[in-house]
């Protein structure tokens, strides 16, 4: 009888090798970056750029399983993605989702004319352009994969709002990387770093990281993995997830060619 090697246990959400695996394929973030520009990205620019999406949510999904687990339940609701962003400021990112989702709807804050009177939400657009909000359903199966390895379910309106969340932001990191290829740099941004009550202030490496990605050098044609972390400083405001997803987004795959 032939003996079967043993099997290595599961150790959880926290296992380092999921986390090394992004859900979201360089394949995928070439992708939405064709959406918005016509510029070469380079294999490391995507993986980083996944990294950046997959910290992102991560923490959003992670502060949801929290807000469910107080209310004793397992699947999460779209309920559990609001008390996570209103508990933690720095996930209120893709902000442009909220007016296409019900679960914003009426968060965002209601307009008036100059008489008074309400103004419609904004219908969705029939571009034949695709965006970020048309385009969200192709992040529904990295969501899944996502939600699987943090130990989490959600019900559909949860995994759309997901979607939703995760093409937008890394649609508009698609586009503030193609400005700072643009304009040589972060130029319209300054250097300050929120620290949140209680966190200890960013080391000095970091801050210096962050100081050298106000330049850049290379052409203008190709957006490369400092692009990337360099639009990352400008989605992310501060604190302790912008940190997590520019260290996590560095120790991401190098591979500079151009697949």
């Amino acid at each position: 009888m032939t003996t079967q090697p043993a099997r290595p246990e599961r150790s959880g959400p926290e296992t380092a090798s999921v986390m090394d695996a992004s859900p979201f394929k360089p394949s995928l973030v070439k992708a939405v970056f064709r959406d918005v520009t016509p510029m070469h990205v380079s294999r490391s620019a995507a993986w980083a750029a996944a990294s950046v999406t997959r910290t992102v949510l991560t923490e959003i999904i992670d502060g949801a399983r929290r807000a469910a687990a107080e209310e004793a339940r397992k699947k999460l609701v779209p309920g559990d993605l609001l008390s996570a962003i209103d508990r933690n400021v720095e996930l209120e990112v893709g902000s442009k989702w909220y007016d296409h989702s019900p679960t914003f709807r009426g968060l965002t804050g209601v307009l008036y004319d100059a008489e008074g009177v309400v103004v419609p939400s904004r219908k969705r657009s029939r571009s034949r352009r695709p965006s970020a909000v048309v385009g969200a359903h192709r992040f529904e199966a990295g969501v899944k994969k996502l939600l699987r390895s943090r130990g989490a379910t959600a019900v559909p309106a949860m995994v759309r709002d997901l979607d939703g969340i995760a093409s937008v932001f890394l649609t508009d990191l698609a586009r503030d990387a193609a400005m700072v290829v643009r304009e040589g740099g972060v130029k319209r941004f300054g250097t300050v770093t929120l620290v949140m009550p209680g966190e200890p202030a960013p080391p000095p490496f970091l801050e210096d990281s962050l100081r050298a990605l106000s330049t850049r050098r290379g052409d203008r044609r190709t957006i490369g993995r400092d692009d990337v972390l360099a639009a990352t400083t400008m989605q992310l405001f501060g604190g302790s997830l912008r940190r997590r997803a520019l260290t996590e987004a560095c120790e991401a795959p190098r591979n500079t060619s151009a697949g």
